[in-house]
């Protein structure tokens, strides 16, 4: 497989049972054979993406004193600005060459969640940063929900089974600059290879090349987009649930050639992560004499706070 394999969402909620199964059978195998898949009809408009990029500019424009200014300590960089450098991969020195922003979740009548996590940071330089940070939030969150149903039914679990793990779910919008680069980096790229966290990211900005994925035997591929499509992979939460049945596939973000130095990027993964209790214990389904369990029982929130150690965003 030399390319990221493209599905339709517009398949699995057009009503026709063949289109739907045909989705389920599309992602399950490509989340199987390489774990990530190009997504057309997600909930996104053009208009939104387009105000979303303008508003993400406008803040990574600010003075680095300002932007410094929403940096909140004390939570692990789970809200507000990360500023450059901060973030590295696991087993790696170096910090990645990127700054970013995190939105969280914006609970619904539910106090107790609301107390566990941290509240959004405003940012009072532009009041449509935030606003409009909080629709694409929630229509990225739509989409996450359905491409989950569709591998539910793929792993022969009830439709809506993620549905009340996700509901209020501790999920974050990442909307990241690369900064053009001004010195020859020595080790650091702008992202170090890495799987991810949570069940499912959706990202954005991924129409130029420097995504790169690796396949299970070594190879790195580009992973381009085209301007209609989503990239949406599996992260480690999931894998470890359906036993590596669905991969958590390693990926990276090159430097650009030298000539693209001066140039600035921006991507926004939007990382879907459950509530901290759900259980991420293996499926007994996805278990048998060829594929013993291979992972011990833990709760979402456990290995979130493992693997934000592991980044260096939070201190042991």
């Amino acid at each position: 497989m030399d390319r990221i394999p493209s599905v339709n969402l517009k398949d699995f909620v057009s009503g026709d049972a063949a289109k739907k199964q045909k989705f389920v059978e599309e992602i399950g195998k490509a989340y199987e054979d390489i774990g990530f898949v190009a997504l057309k009809g997600h909930f996104l408009d053009d208009t939104l993406v387009d105000n979303l990029y303008g508003e993400v500019k406008n803040f990574f424009d600010l003075p680095v004193e300002t932007k410094r200014s929403y940096e909140v300590p004390g939570i692990g960089g789970q809200r507000g600005y990360i500023s450059f450098g901060k973030e590295s991969a696991k087993g790696k020195k170096e910090g990645d060459l990127k700054e970013f922003w995190h939105f969280g979740q914006w609970v619904e009548n539910n106090p107790e969640l609301e107390a566990e996590y941290p509240k959004n940071v405003e940012v009072k330089e532009f009041p449509a940063f935030n606003t409009t940070g909080k629709e694409t939030y929630r229509m990225l969150e739509k989409t996450a929900k359905y491409v989950l149903r569709a591998l539910a039914l793929y792993l022969d679990l009830e439709e809506t089974y993620f549905d009340q793990y996700i509901h209020n779910g501790n999920s974050i919008l990442r909307p990241i600059h690369y900064p053009p680069i001004i010195n020859e980096p020595k080790n650091a790229v702008r992202a170090a290879a890495h799987g991810d966290i949570n069940l499912i990211t959706l990202l954005m900005g991924a129409q130029g090349r420097g995504l790169q994925v690796q396949k299970h035997d070594g190879e790195w591929i580009d992973a381009i987009a085209e301007p209609d499509e989503l990239m949406i992979n599996v992260g480690d939460m999931l894998s470890r649930h359906t036993n590596n049945k669905l991969k958590s596939t390693i990926h990276r973000v090159i430097n650009p050639p030298r000539e693209l130095w001066g140039t600035s990027r921006y991507s926004m993964p939007f990382f879907m992560h459950p509530i901290s209790d759900m259980k991420l214990d293996v499926l007994e389904s996805c278990i048998d004499e060829n594929n013993p369990k291979q992972y011990e029982d833990i709760t979402a929130g456990e290995f979130l706070h493992e693997r934000l150690v592991d980044l260096g965003l939070i201190k042991k």
